[in-house]
């Protein structure tokens, strides 16, 4: 946003309104930077201005302007001073093709005025400013593209203009040539050296810095520039004609003018900054026109500057006139391809560079190093394209090259051999393709399996049978079933067979020898893979439970040792062990299924069992729990009790009393009977709470679908299926739930129904008494007043304002402090710190589309089922 502000306040001082728009440039960057901070896309404020009658010559006034600021030129009061002692040069030259086309003369914008004549259907280019547009563009008008593309440089696009006009410019790039974009390449400046000796031939001109040394007896500088009659002018000696002389030549002159005054010293002239020269770009070039160029530019440099080779352009012909005859034919390939710079000359002052078209495009694809088009010369061959493409990839079918040729009516191919490709020629657009080597092959076989070295090896010499092959891969492993192998072989149609192999009975002399063929694969099995994997599992108290590999000869004791041995919870006067029974010859299914066996233990060894047990395949081992061992369990108790509190529950028997006796009892302030235990819920617990839950949506779900289907209303269908497809979080069972006790009437009567037996992880609260009663729901006025003793429901609920005319009066209960409910008309009283709850009525009444709304405005499609729900009450 700061060039924004910077560039208006620059062209607030230096530009002016024009007729022909209803804008002055001014307005128009105001209007930008006003909308563009609204957010208002490229294309819309191209249009409004469009609408405007600002046209396209005045966004270019407006840009240039921009321009020519970022860039610091002189006309913005930029300037470049240099100290009289600083001799060396800097390129004076035009320094990026981007800006160079906006700096130069009417000429350079002909091009430009030609396309808009053929859009504006204007006759003098240009729109009125009483034009009338409509309303919006077609994004393919020709006018409103150029605006589009000229304001680009300087304002930000949104994203979909930007995806839009990349994928234009893609498809302008479709046909990639070799060697097109290196005039255009940021990276690439082809400067010229500018500090370097001067040519022997080179010729001073109008606007040499020129520095004259005198040394010897006299010491005497001078520094001047060549005028542009080509004099110098020196103190004392008047003016002295240098333009079109050498250096060598100069110097002459300059001793033979200032030799008789100096006779006793040495006198040489030397060149600094050097002269511009004006240099013409034609022909298929992004931007032709005349450039200002260093002295020391060449022709790579001309190229540059005029924005690089066009589409249509020639990369391989390119020539360099001076005075009307041809002194240079630049080849771009040479340079890529070998660094040969030999056409690219060095510029003399009107010089002419002409690119035309190209003569010859022809593509490669496939299996080469760089496939993409390649500009071609007449005569050059077929090898000499795959030689421009970097030559063959390394899996290249190399013998035959498909080329694809336009013969003027319809297409030909061409198969060129290995041999001919030096000697077939390409013609334009050719394509070639190069194909890759069948995924085949010719002389190999493969060991798989147990052996040393299994991989693929040479079919052939020694390597022609079974018996080769495995000495090749080292021989078998120990590992190995060698009474039968497998041999896949494919036969002529690519089909698998399976060729059955005594691998022993070769090796040994048995049988006779299997010769290989090519692509044989031999698989050789080890010794588990024809049997079933033999393990065995131990279940219990031992540190590591789980699935072993089975061992021969291990006994019991060893695999509980494996096991990382008992824990102290272990019972060691029952170890079980059961064994599968396996008959691999039976008719007809047992009884029986399985054998147990079992053993004490003492000191880790057993002492009464069958003697010299051993473990067999598959047993299972099991080490049961002592049931004498139980680790700690905890509860705690809170709030007004004397001795607050974790406490341990010393048997299975232990009681809200026996609990509340251990803390030391009630302090003064405790209020026995609003004490509250909340208990946290067993995994059996968590999943029938989770069951619960998942049924009452489902019959939500399903009272939702019955309603639809009754009033055949599509709203409700629609929000069903939308609930289907978001998902839904998993319900979140509490870390705890409340249970409600009474446990004034516990500590009067211990071991009592009321003395709740409690577990591990209960917590008990004793809270202060608390005098107020608190009145909620459907009231008038929902209220916390002062308990009175004595008082029924209704007076608390006049505390209240008296029924909401919602409320279900019938359906009002009570929530005691102890986490116990009570519905009032059941005898419930009213005690200090419960609550009383009215619930509201549902209103029958309500219009479907009325329910929807109160449900959509929820933040989840339970609302919403639960109240069409209530509707079929």
């Amino acid at each position: 946003m700061k060039r924004y502000i910077l560039f208006v306040l620059l062209t607030i001082c230096t530009l002016n309104a024009f007729a022909q728009s209803s804008m002055t440039d001014t307005q128009v960057m105001e209007f930008v930077q006003k909308e563009h901070k609204r957010g208002t896309s490229q294309a819309q404020i191209v249009t409004k201005l469009m609408q405007s009658g600002v046209d396209i010559s005045q966004i270019r006034r407006v840009r240039d302007t921009y321009e020519k600021m970022q860039k610091g030129n002189a006309a913005f009061g930029a300037t470049t001073e240099k100290t009289a002692a600083d001799r060396s040069r800097t390129n004076n030259g035009q320094l990026h093709p981007g800006k160079s086309r906006r700096q130069i003369a009417d000429a350079t914008l002909d091009s430009y005025n030609t396309e808009e004549q053929e859009v504006n259907r204007y006759s003098d280019g240009r729109v009125s400013a009483n034009r009338s547009w409509t309303n919006t563009y077609d994004e393919n008008d020709g006018e409103y593209l150029k605006m589009q593309e000229e304001m680009n440089a300087w304002m930000p696009q949104d994203t979909a203009t930007m995806y839009n006009n990349l994928l234009k410019q893609l498809s302008r790039n479709r046909k990639k040539v070799w060697g097109r974009d290196i005039f255009n390449n940021k990276s690439l400046s082809f400067e010229p050296n500018m500090n370097m000796a001067l040519p022997r031939n080179y010729r001073i001109g109008p606007g040499d810095a020129v520095f004259i040394d005198v040394y010897g007896a006299s010491q005497k500088s001078y520094q001047t520039t060549v005028a542009p009659d080509g004099i110098i002018t020196l103190d004392g000696f008047g003016p002295i004609q240098v333009s079109g002389l050498t250096v060598a030549q100069a110097n002459s002159r300059i001793r033979e003018k200032l030799g008789r005054r100096y006779s006793s010293s040495s006198i040489r002239l030397s060149v600094g900054q050097t002269h511009t020269i004006m240099v013409n770009v034609v022909g298929e070039v992004k931007t032709p026109g005349t450039y200002t160029l260093s002295a020391f530019a060449t022709v790579f440099n001309a190229l540059y500057m005029a924005g690089g080779i066009g589409e249509l352009g020639t990369l391989r012909n390119i020539k360099v006139y001076r005075g009307g005859s041809l002194i240079s034919t630049v080849d771009v390939y040479d340079f890529l391809r070998r660094g040969h710079l030999t056409g690219n000359v060095r510029l003399a002052d009107n010089d002419v560079i002409v690119v035309g078209p190209y003569e010859m495009l022809a593509q490669v694809s496939g299996k080469v190093k760089r496939p993409m088009f390649y500009e071609m010369k007449r005569g050059e061959s077929l090898g000499t394209l795959i030689s421009y493409a970097g030559g063959f990839a390394g899996d290249a079918y190399t013998r035959s090259v498909r080329v694809r040729r336009k013969t003027g009516r319809q297409y030909s191919i061409f198969n060129v051999n290995e041999f001919d490709m030096r000697s077939f020629r390409v013609s334009d657009e050719d394509s070639v393709s190069v194909d890759s080597v069948i995924p085949r092959y010719e002389n190999m076989v493969e060991v798989k399996g147990a052996v040393f070295r299994p991989g693929m090896y040479e079919v052939g010499g020694r390597i022609n049978s079974v018996r080769g092959l495995i000495e090749a891969a080292d021989g078998l492993t120990e590992a190995a079933f060698s009474p039968h192998a497998v041999l896949h072989r494919k036969k002529a149609d690519r089909t698998l067979e399976v060729i059955s192999v005594d691998v022993d009975g070769i090796l040994t002399g048995r049988v006779a020898d299997i010769p290989l063929q090519n692509e044989d694969v031999l698989f050789i099995p080890t010794k588990t893979e024809v049997q079933e994997q033999q393990t065995i599992t131990i279940h219990g108290e031992v540190l590591y439970p789980g699935v072993y590999k089975y061992a021969d000869n291990e006994s019991l004791e060893d695999f509980i040792l494996q096991a990382g041995g008992l824990k102290q919870t272990a019972s060691t006067v029952r170890v079980d062990v059961s064994r599968r029974i396996s008959n691999p010859q039976a008719l007809a299914p047992d009884s029986v299924i399985a054998r147990t066996y079992s053993f004490s233990l003492r000191d880790g060894f057993v002492i009464d069992g069958a003697p010299g047990f051993v473990l067999e395949p598959f047993d299972e081992v099991y080490v049961r729990k002592s049931p004498g061992t139980n680790v700690q369990q905890n509860v705690s108790i809170e709030g007004e009790v004397v001795f607050a509190g974790n406490y341990t529950l010393t048997s299975r028997r232990m009681r809200l009393s026996d609990i509340f006796k251990a803390a030391g009892g009630g302090t003064e302030l405790a209020y026995i009977k609003g004490a509250r235990l909340e208990r946290r819920p067993t995994p059996s617990e968590r999943l029938r709470m989770e069951a619960a839950y998942k049924m009452q949506q489902e019959q939500q779900r399903k009272n939702m679908i019955d309603l639809a289907v009754k009033t055949k209303n599509a709203t409700i269908v629609q929000a069903v299926q939308e609930n289907d497809k978001k998902t839904q979080e998993k319900f979140q069972v509490p870390d705890s739930y409340p249970v409600g006790i009474e446990l004034d009437k516990a500590i009067a009567n211990p071991g009592g129904d009321e003395d709740v037996l409690l577990r591990e992880g209960d917590r008990i609260i004793v809270p202060q008494y608390n005098g107020t009663v608190k009145i909620n729901g459907a009231v008038m006025y929902p209220n916390t007043v002062g308990y009175v003793e004595g008082k029924s429901v209704a007076y608390y609920i006049d505390q209240a304002g008296g029924f909401a005319s919602d409320a279900k009066k019938s359906n009002t209960y009570i929530l005691y402090m102890n986490g116990m409910l009570a519905k009032v008309g059941h005898n419930a009283k009213v005690r200090p710190g419960c609550e009383i709850i009215v619930p509201t009525k549902i209103q029958s009444r309500m219009s479907l589309a009325e329910t929807l709304s109160v449900g959509s405005s929820a933040a989840s499609i339970a609302a919403v089922i639960a109240t069409i729900a209530s509707l079929l009450k």
